[in-house]
C-alpha cells in the first residue's frame, strides 16, 4: 500500500475537512485560543490546515503556506496553551468518529511540533514581518 492509498484508507481529505471544521469552530470560540486568530478568517485557517495535514499524512501536496516554525514564530505558545489545543483536538476526533490510525498519526505529528512551537517566554518570539506584533495573551480567568 502506498502513502496515498493509506491516506485514503484512514479517511482522506473528506475526513480532514470535517475534522478541521469542528476543531476550528472550537478554537474560534475558546476564550484563550481565539485571541490568536482575531483578524484571520476561520475558513482561511481551515483550508491551510487541511492542505498541510493532507501533505504530511501522505495525500497530495497542495500546501503553499509557511512551515510551522515560521508561521508561529511571532506567537508565544506556552505548554499549557499547546495542551488546551490538543484537548480540543481530541474532543474533535471523538465527535467526528475519526479513524483510530488517523488519530494516532495526527497526535504524533502534533506532539513532534511541541518542541518547535512552545516557548518558555515571549522573548523567544520573533516577528515574521516588521509589522507583526508578538502575540502573547494571558490565560483568561
Amino acid at each position: 500500500m502506498n502513502r496515498i492509498d493509506d491516506f485514503d484508507r484512514i479517511g482522506g481529505r473528506a475526513s480532514l475537512i470535517a475534522i478541521n471544521k469542528v476543531f476550528y469552530d472550537k478554537v474560534y470560540q475558546h476564550p484563550w485560543l481565539k485571541q490568536y486568530f482575531l483578524n484571520i478568517p476561520q475558513q482561511h485557517i481551515e483550508d491551510q490546515q487541511i492542505d498541510f495535514m493532507q501533505k504530511v499524512l501522505g495525500g497530495e501536496n497542495l500546501y503553499i503556506g509557511k512551515a510551522p516554525p515560521i508561521a508561529h514564530s511571532h506567537m508565544f505558545i506556552p505548554d499549557e496553551l499547546f495542551d488546551v489545543r490538543k484537548q480540543l483536538l481530541i474532543e474533535t476526533f471523538s465527535e467526528t468518529n475519526t479513524h483510530p490510525d488517523l488519530i494516532d498519526k495526527w497526535l504524533n505529528l502534533d506532539e513532534s511540533f511541541r518542541r518547535i512551537l512552545v516557548k518558555k517566554s515571549s522573548a523567544e518570539c520573533k516577528p515574521r514581518f516588521t509589522t507583526d506584533p508578538i502575540l502573547n495573551f494571558d490565560k483568561p480567568k
